[in-house]
């Protein structure tokens, strides 16, 4: 059915909430206060709809020529307060408890803050990404929120004539001034000599992965040519990365998380961090415990991490391949550091931690919903929240990243609480 609705609210994941006789509709593409024309379907709880016509636009909604992910268009002030709304929304509504959000802080920089993007490459030449939700194909000169070496790159690329991948994840850092190239797609014996061509007009280092359904890079890689990394400075500390690897995406912003982080610990004997990829916050909490344990899964971030610990002279951080939920084995913990995916915590994990519980978790997510959910359980278990503190990793977006800290058996020491 097509209606006419006033938006009333954003949601957590982007929606625009608004209110019809028969129910509540979820509409993309929109902005509080803004009435539309949409065409809607019914899902199990609720209507979900299509943008058809924006009838009026709300003063928030700037005008960028921003890349199709973007869909949070509106003033840097008003996003900041939004993302801080879908925290304290998702934990009171998801996790039944009642907290202070402090403020969202904000990315350093607002726009050119991206250090990873992939991209599709176009049949007619060129780059573009898909939109959300939808298949069409978006082509861009440019993308607005990457940061400049990143785009150096992207200008080289979508140029360049590619024949077999379908597309191209760029990794750039700011702290070495450069970028290295993921080809995903073709024969890598056939991409050679344009691997080594790109290495000559600039390009640090190019990697090739298969194209694979469970995602970017989850099959074979072949490194082609040029480099194999280039390092980035995350506060404090600089690490290697890589287009066939996880980083963060804004390591500004990363970085004054993880610094924040330290600062709200304790410190003592024996911290673990699980899912710690290439171990960057471990690192930094290397200082304040005599013992860091860092474990993940991947086999190349625990590879990598471990080189950059012996370089960095870290002797009291070691790297420990294996799943987050076997965390039982690497207890007990003064502090346990959970970055888990969207996707949130195991059960068995959450188990683990309420029979053998640290004395603090840090808990950083980048999803509020499954975080609210987890936290909720943890509460249940003896913990207590006592800091939570929005970032914006990724501005013009819906996706926000969460700091938070939780108590096991004694008072917050003055830190926020939650009740």
């Amino acid at each position: 059915m097509i209606v006419t609705l006033t938006v009333e609210k954003l949601i957590p994941g982007g929606l625009g909430l608004a209110r019809t006789p028969e129910g509540v509709a979820l509409v993309a593409d929109v902005l509080p206060g803004e009435t539309v024309k949409a065409e809607l379907k019914r899902k199990k709880n609720h209507l979900e709809g299509e943008l058809l016509e924006r009838l009026t636009t709300s003063p928030l909604r700037v005008d960028l020529p921003l890349p199709p992910g973007a869909d949070l268009p509106m003033r840097y002030d008003a996003q900041l307060e939004a993302k801080r709304a879908f925290v304290e929304e998702s934990l009171r509504r998801i996790g039944k408890v009642e907290a202070e959000i402090r403020p969202t802080t904000p990315s350093p920089n607002e726009l050119g803050y991206r250090t990873s993007g992939q991209y599709v490459i176009l049949p007619t030449g060129g780059l573009g990404q898909r939109r959300p939700r939808r298949s069409e194909l978006v082509p861009l000169e440019h993308d607005l929120l990457a940061e400049e070496y990143l785009n150096e790159a992207f200008r080289l690329l979508a140029s360049w004539p590619l024949v077999g991948p379908v597309e191209v994840v760029i990794q750039s850092s700011i702290h070495e001034k450069g970028a290295l190239v993921g080809l995903i797609g073709g024969h890598p014996q056939a991409l050679q000599k344009a691997a080594r061509a790109l290495v000559q007009e600039g390009i640090a280092g190019v990697w090739w992965g298969a194209e694979d359904p469970r995602g970017r890079f989850r099959g074979t890689i072949r490194h082609l040519a040029g480099r194999k990394v280039l390092i980035e400075a995350y506060g404090g500390i600089t690490a290697p990365v890589d287009p066939v690897s996880f980083s963060q995406v804004n390591p500004l912003a990363a970085g004054r998380m993880y610094g924040r982080a330290v600062d709200l610990v304790e410190g003592g004997e024996r911290a673990v961090e699980l899912h710690a990829g290439a171990g960057v916050l471990s690192l930094m909490l290397s200082e304040k415990f005599r013992e860091v344990i860092a474990v993940e899964i991947n086999r190349r971030s625990v590879q990598i991490g471990q080189k950059n610990a012996a370089k960095l002279g870290r002797e009291n951080v070691t790297f420990h391949r294996d799943d987050a939920k076997n965390v039982a084995r690497f207890l007990p913990a003064d502090l346990v550091v959970l970055d888990p995916p969207r996707s949130g915590l195991d059960r068995d994990l959450i188990e683990a931690l309420g029979q053998t519980p640290p004395r603090e978790i840090v808990y950083i997510a980048c999803d509020p919903s499954t975080w609210a959910r987890d936290v909720g359980r943890l509460v249940a278990r003896g913990y207590r929240l006592c800091y939570v503190e929005p970032f914006d990793f990724f501005p013009y977006t819906h996706h926000v990243e969460i700091l938070s800290l939780l108590v096991h058996g004694s008072p917050c020491d003055g830190r926020i609480v939650a009740q």
